[in-house]
């Protein structure tokens, strides 16, 4: 083949994947009710029952779903998450993490991976998973990587879709920084 019939074929599957994965990209969207949920959760190596709607009490929540704990992108997640949790904590926000592993292996996970500093949470049977559109496409066993900002009204304030675990931190702190600022939330 020539040079521009590959450039050519090689626009045409970029476009063809580019909205491919658009459209599959179905996760809540800015505004809607975040799914409330009370689910077994872990920190510090610690088991207990983490209830959305209690730590809305608190501020925002930065919920964020990864697909399989102690595998290197989500390990990586977990400890970009634990270095800037007292910064997420300065602004009046609780983080933790989701996924469908069992309790057993995230308490473990909470303290190796996440440091003792957030909790992860055990959606045994993938349904918190489910509500908030958080499923691997293709029927897969497994959480995407999606995170939340929830206001404590309870709506999707902000919503990042990444495999590459590197800009969730960057980007749920900024959005909650902003959601700070828009609500004149002083801490």
């Amino acid at each position: 083949m020539n040079g521009k019939r590959v450039r050519w074929i090689s626009a045409v599957i970029g476009i063809a994947c580019g909205a491919a994965g658009a459209s599959a990209f179905a996760a809540l969207s800015v505004g809607d009710p975040a799914p409330d949920f009370t689910a077994p959760a872990a920190i510090g190596g610690k088991a207990f029952s983490f209830s959305l709607a209690e730590s809305l009490k608190k501020g925002p929540v930065v919920l964020y779903f990864y697909p399989k704990a102690f595998t290197s992108g989500c390990t990586i997640e977990a400890h970009d998450f634990a270095e800037a949790t007292p910064k997420f904590n300065a602004l009046g926000a609780t983080v933790v993490g989701m996924s469908i592993d069992d309790i057993a292996t995230l308490q473990k996970f909470s303290v190796e991976a996440c440091r003792n500093k957030f909790a992860v949470a055990a959606d045994a049977g993938g349904h918190i998973t489910k509500a908030y559109d958080a499923a691997l496409p293709g029927g897969s066993q497994m959480a995407d990587r999606i995170s939340y900002v929830i206001s404590p009204q309870g709506k999707v304030v902000y919503v990042y879709s990444s495999a590459d675990p590197d800009e969730h931190v960057k980007r749920t702190m900024d959005a909650v920084a902003k959601w700070n600022s828009a609500n004149a939330v002083n801490r």
